[in-house]
């Protein structure tokens, strides 16, 4: 896996498409992971967001420029008001690539890149549905533990619950 953590104007269209492949997300949700992009790319770090694509090692080298739609993605950065203490917003592997740890190695790659920035603890927040169940077992697979539990914040039947892990 090579990654590459600049965000390409081409990447808004690979994260909506890879973020509503998943079935996970609501059109609204897939439209906040959009303008995550989008600000990092209008602002730069100054929008707070960092990012880490995965891009295919085994491409071709070619003399033309080519873009390199990623495999998967996350998106995190420093918890406004905070010292120490980073959200990871976004995780994404596209449906195709899924399965084969590269979700967790992003994820690592996010801890890395947040404890070189003075990062201590990384936060991530999930649905307590039973559809995201797999996701609450990848969470708990690369270390993090529940830290709260809030009954019904998305909807009725349907809680926030918030991972955490020491860097």
């Amino acid at each position: 896996m090579h990654l590459r953590s600049t965000p390409l104007p081409e990447d808004v269209q690979a994260v909506r498409r890879m973020a509503t492949e998943t079935g996970f997300f609501r059109p609204d949700e897939v439209d906040v992971a959009v303008e995550l992009v989008e600000e990092h790319l209008a602002k730069g770090t100054d929008s707070g967001y960092y990012f880490h694509f995965a891009v295919d090692p085994e491409r071709p080298e070619t003399h033309e420029p080519v873009y390199d739609p990623p495999l998967g993605y996350v998106c995190f950065g420093p918890t406004p008001c905070t010292i120490g203490s980073f959200d990871l917003y976004w995780i994404v592997v596209d449906k195709a690539s899924q399965g084969n740890g590269l979700g967790l190695q992003l994820m690592h790659q996010a801890e890395q890149s947040a404890r070189t920035m003075g990062g201590r603890r990384m936060y991530v927040e999930t649905s307590g549905k039973e559809l995201y169940r797999p996701t609450q077992r990848f969470y708990e697979k690369a270390g993090y533990s529940v830290a709260a539990r809030l009954p019904d914040f998305y909807d009725l039947g349907d809680d926030k619950i918030i991972y955490q892990k020491n860097l």
